[in-house]
């Protein structure tokens, strides 16, 4: 039985290098894959971009209100669709053709707890992996909507791993505006965008502390 992987970290732990990568593996054995994000991540517009320089042009965008598995069986489709063309004049039967390999979901805490769902049933009825990758919690230390159902349902989850300025392991994501933390706001602020220039840093949970004067959330 396929299933649905969550592999997790704080910013700045290579989740999106670790996605490109998986892709990478794919298709260089001949795979095909299927990449998307959620339309509310605008960073990169429909790229997936590693901070190491690295981008992709995802298959397909996710709106919040969006089936997610209706769009994966659109787009699964024109991969099978593409695959027969390939192989003309001599098509394999339809039993044998080639199809998606793996579906990998970049910024996957943005995602609607419902659209979790339908990945876990893209791995368990489609029959296709599913690699989710994204953060736990936001600038407050409170979990994702996607994220939380993700650690919930997920047949397997894996820390990705970075470190905290002060070396310690950074568990979570502190929000400055302008160059000055920030604890109070809207969930959701893509770095970089805004005028005031939001920025993220990866911290330890002894120097999110210091910084916020003790608050959590």
């Amino acid at each position: 039985m396929a299933k649905l992987y969550f592999r997790y970290g704080a910013m700045n732990s290579g989740k999106s290098t670790a996605l490109l990568q998986a892709a990478y593996n794919y298709e260089e054995r001949g795979q095909r894959v299927l990449l998307a994000k959620p339309e509310i991540d605008t960073k990169g517009a429909d790229k997936i971009a590693s901070r190491l320089g690295v981008e992709r042009t995802v298959d397909f965008l996710v709106a919040p209100e969006a089936d997610l598995r209706a769009l994966f069986t659109t787009h699964r489709a024109r991969v099978r669709r593409e695959s027969d063309s390939a192989l003309i004049p001599d098509p394999v039967p339809s039993g044998s053709r080639p199809d998606v390999a793996c579906l990998l979901i970049d910024e996957a805490q943005f995602l609607m707890p419902a659209q979790v769902d339908d990945l876990l049933r893209i791995a368990v009825n489609d029959g296709i992996p599913v690699i989710a990758y994204g953060i736990r919690t936001d600038f407050q230390t409170s979990a994702f909507p996607g994220s939380a159902r993700l650690l919930e349902i997920a047949h397997s989850l894996e820390e990705l791993k970075t470190i905290c300025r002060c070396g310690s392991k950074a568990l979570f994501n502190a929000r400055l505006v302008g160059g000055r933390f920030v604890f109070d706001g809207d969930q959701v602020a893509i770095d970089e965008l805004s005028p005031d220039r939001v920025t993220y840093e990866s911290m330890c949970a002894d120097c999110y502390l210091s910084e916020s004067g003790g608050r959590l959330r």
